[in-house]
């Protein structure tokens, strides 16, 4: 945004900047760099029963929530 250099950032940080133009993306041969998202916890805490049915609903509903949240993400790939 300021003339400083090339960054590499994950595009839900950047959404509101992409879609309004305020910084864009520049195409590179080995873009885009997929990552996966994890849910972590300490490996002998006991999660409440909230924490529980919180990632029971993750679970079952993720490709929803994939859609319903992310999708303007591949729709900006699709443009650009």
């Amino acid at each position: 945004m300021s003339d400083l250099g090339i960054s590499i950032l994950p595009l839900i940080g950047i959404k509101n900047e992409l879609l309004i133009g305020q910084i864009e993306i520049i195409e590179y041969a080995n873009r885009p760099f997929i990552t996966k998202w994890r849910l972590v916890w300490l490996k002998d805490k006991v999660l409440s029963p909230v924490a529980l049915e919180y990632l029971k609903s993750v679970r079952s509903h993720k490709q929803k929530i994939i859609e319903r949240n992310f999708k303007w993400y591949l729709e900006f790939l699709k443009i650009n």
